[in-house]
């Protein structure tokens, strides 16, 4: 996703007049949204979280070697050797290889070649979700070890389709990067609520059964029924390529304010890389990096450098609508937290204030406020006086709500959709594909029904001609 945001700001600052644009991808295809794997684990076609076709590429002058992986950049003769042994020249090159699945050892889970033994899965690719997809079957148990976002969107699709689902996960709160103690418990009884069961602060010693996978033993002695087991227990940067290169890597691949690495000439964006110390390993930061590289390469910006991005999620986890942004905790003793729990409506919302600065936000099970906080968040504006405004999403103070941004990925904000609506667009498709709108986790698709409902009708229309 990092290398397809990239690819975009190229083409937006017509870097075709200056460049020929090779991309080479492990991955068959063009590009898909890999955030919306879960609609292919539950049953939609591969086609539906495509984002850029091989068609698009073409379409765009620029070549796609599909399904062709990189093994090391010579940085002396400034070519690249693919796996089969072909070697291309190179003026500029861009490492955008993302993370790759961690793995626990768990006694029993490998056969005798070190690979997974059939019914266990990782979660992370198309692929991965094309097999687990293949092989669940309603009524069967499932296992998913992890209570991250990933682990959680697993254990959705797989209770959708009918299987008994269990989350085990080594910490005692789910999404516990993300969350607070409250949050934390909210979200798992509303994870509860849905049919899954969890088990948080244990991990998973064993996979038992002598052919097919029967089942798991906790560390505690119990034992899970298991016909499927996924994997879902965090990522790493994928360095290999870089490491292979002699490129310095410390967690990720080694990236100054410029993104370029050591060597002269190489550059390295989104989970793969490591810029003061932090691997993201988010899609906002990637794409920050993307537009930051792009104004730089193509001479838009010479001056342009990223200084780090401030972290804001948004998602719908096994059902539940999640956001959460900046500090978790209070850090000063002049922070001020403010909360509201809702037990009948399961919800919660804390904000974490300083002075008029907003530093931190989690809100599960109504996070309709969203949009309006991430903006605040994001730009520093400061909070009302009364900061309990700024929970309500059409607040009156600051900026219009006509300038309020609805999509946090994208930073489209409601005044840029209401004129795309008067242009024409009738539909939630429409309304994405003409400002990029509900295209990166999709979570905002809900408002963007909401602004055609409320303003199509009053869009002028066109007369036909004759």
């Amino acid at each position: 996703m990092a290398a397809e945001r990239f690819l975009e700001e190229l083409v937006r600052r017509q870097a075709l007049t200056r460049y020929n644009i090779a991309v080479f991808g492990e991955e068959a295809g063009g590009t898909y949204n890999r955030i919306l794997l879960g609609k292919v684990l539950g049953g939609e076609s591969p086609d539906a979280i495509v984002t850029k076709t091989t068609d698009w590429y073409a379409k765009n002058g620029i070549t796609l070697h599909s399904g062709v992986a990189v093994k090391r950049l010579d940085t002396d003769a400034c070519d690249i050797e693919t796996t089969t042994g072909q070697r291309h020249p190179y003026d500029l090159a861009v490492l955008a290889t993302g993370s790759l699945p961690l793995v626990p050892a768990i006694d029993g889970s490998t056969n005798e070649a070190g690979e997974l033994r059939p019914g266990i899965f990782l979660y992370r690719n198309m692929s991965d979700c094309l097999r687990m997809r293949a092989h669940a079957r309603a009524g069967d148990n499932a296992v998913v070890l992890g209570g991250g976002l990933l682990g959680l969107e697993a254990a959705k699709e797989l209770s959708d389709l009918g299987l008994h689902v269990t989350v085990v996960h080594a910490r005692r709160l789910l999404m516990n990067a993300q969350l607070d103690e409250l949050g934390g418990s909210m979200l798992q009884r509303l994870v509860e609520k849905r049919g899954i069961f969890v088990r948080t602060g244990h991990t998973i010693e064993a996979v038992l059964g002598d052919g097919p996978v029967s089942g798991v033993r906790l560390d505690d002695g119990k034992k899970i029924a298991a016909d499927l087991l996924v994997l879902a227990c965090g990522v790493r940067p994928r360095v290999d390529v870089a490491k292979a290169s002699g490129l310095p890597i410390n967690k990720g691949i080694l990236v100054n304010d410029a993104l370029a690495t050591e060597a002269p000439g190489i550059y390295a964006i989104g989970d793969c890389a490591e810029h003061n110390g932090k691997n993201y390993g988010l899609v906002a930061p990637a794409w920050d990096q993307a537009a930051v590289l792009a104004d730089l390469l193509t001479g838009t910006n010479p001056q342009a450098r990223y200084h780090g991005s401030k972290i804001y999620t948004r998602l719908k986890v096994a059902g539940v609508d999640v956001a959460s942004m900046g500090r978790v905790e209070p850090e000063l003793e002049l922070d001020e937290v403010i909360q509201i729990v809702e037990t009948r409506r399961d919800t919660y919302r804390r904000l974490i204030v300083r002075g008029q600065e907003l530093i931190g936000a989690i809100l599960v099970g109504n996070t309709t406020a969203t949009a309006r906080l991430v903006q605040i968040f994001d730009r520093g504006d400061p909070l009302p006086s009364e900061p309990l405004l700024a929970l309500c999403p059409e607040g009156s103070f600051g900026e219009p709500s006509g300038d309020r941004q609805v999509c946090n990925c994208r930073k489209v904000t409601e005044s840029r959709l209401r004129m795309a609506i008067t242009d024409g667009a009738s539909t939630v498709e429409d309304l994405c594909s003409a400002t990029g709108a509900g295209t990166g986790c999709g979570s905002c698709k809900g408002e963007l029904a909401e602004l055609i409902a409320r303003h199509a009708s009053t869009a002028p229309k066109l007369a036909a001609a004759v």
